[in-house]
């Protein structure tokens, strides 16, 4: 099967095509950051417009670096949900027409069971079944998954999402948009220890997250600091590894604990945040120890795009031509409401 994916569930453009036989043979990423930049966070309308704008021509650009034809896809997958429900109907509206117009199936895919599942795009991939971090802009979930659709959501956020904690501070801190990367690139140039920024809901037996405090923490040591608002460069950089380290203590030590509550030793992390170095070099030292395995996707995998979509939509494939071709977009979508395909 040869599956051409779409992602529009924020502000990424992204086209995929996908053969189940020979891997990947197109993937085109086109980001919003200059559009959104000015505004500091992704405007929904503005979004939604540039992927009008965008879909098209990397359709003809995918099929073109994969040296296909129209008649020769499969089947097209979208991100039908969650995520922007404006940025979701461009996406849904264009790939159901595309299918539509190819005469093949449309498959709509859910966003967070893409990132669970994109590491299964690497040659070392994952086994099921296994824990799954997902941490994103949006999303911080502990998932057990036993299988395609067969899933558990182990804890979440309360609050804030790692991600979204990650983009505020950076805000708070002065750094430019988008946020999130910016303040990891900072958190390297600072020290971890300086200040002791709490661990939130570390003691408490449940999996589930909570980063608001944290937030708030940052922002009282930062108005101590420089009451004026203008904080030095170290104080920004020590601030900046300092939270990072409070996030990813409380990460790992999640995982860690989801993996003892339910038996297993293989923990998948995805999501924006799954890109974060220091996340990735603690996981590996501390689950490796103890003899347990971490697998994630490549740094362009982590971010929102058209692969894993793809690959979900090949995983999900309904196995026969359908003259089914309804328009599908959710902005809240749990994933315990799927089931196996």
């Amino acid at each position: 099967m040869i599956i051409l994916g779409i992602e529009t569930s924020c502000d990424e453009t992204s086209v995929a095509i996908l053969d189940e036989a020979h891997g990947l043979l197109a993937h085109l990423i086109h980001s919003q950051v200059t559009v959104h930049a000015p505004y500091g966070g992704v405007v929904p309308e503005l979004a939604s417009r540039d992927h009008i704008r965008k879909l098209l021509p990397l359709v003809r650009q995918a099929l073109a670096q994969a040296s296909l034809q129209s008649g020769d896809i499969d089947g097209v997958a979208y991100t039908a949900g969650p995520g922007l429900i404006g940025a979701l109907l461009v996406g849904a509206t264009f790939g159901t027409t595309l299918a539509a117009a190819w005469r093949c199936p449309a498959i709509p895919v859910h966003h967070m069971e893409a990132h669970l599942l994109a590491p299964l795009l690497e040659p070392a991939s994952p086994c099921f079944p296994f824990v799954a971090l997902l941490v994103s802009g949006g999303h911080t979930l502990l998932v057990e998954v036993l299988g395609i659709g067969r899933y558990r959501v182990l804890g979440e956020t309360l609050d804030d999402a790692a991600g979204e904690a990650f983009d505020k501070t950076a805000k708070m801190l002065g750094l430019p948009y988008p946020g999130g990367p910016q303040l990891a690139r900072l958190a390297g140039c600072g020290r971890s220890d300086r200040f002791a920024f709490p661990r939130p809901m570390l003691r408490r037996p449940e999996l589930d997250f909570s980063f608001s405090g944290l937030k708030t923490a940052v922002v009282q040591q930062a108005r101590d600091l420089a009451p004026a608002g203008v904080l030095a460069e170290a104080d920004r950089a020590d601030l900046a590894s300092s939270f990072q380290e409070a996030v990813v203590d409380v990460l790992v030590a999640r995982s860690q604990r989801a993996l003892d509550v339910t038996g297993m030793r293989r923990l998948v992390v995805a999501g924006g945040v799954g890109a974060n170095n220091r996340l990735r070099q603690r996981l590996h030292d501390e689950l490796t120890a103890r003899g347990r395995e971490v697998y994630y996707p490549r740094h362009e995998f982590c971010t929102d795009n058209g692969a894993m979509v793809a690959l979900a939509g090949c995983r999900r494939f309904p196995g026969r031509p359908t003259s089914d071709h309804a328009i599908t977009a959710r902005a809240r979508w749990g994933l315990e409401e799927l089931s196996p395909p």
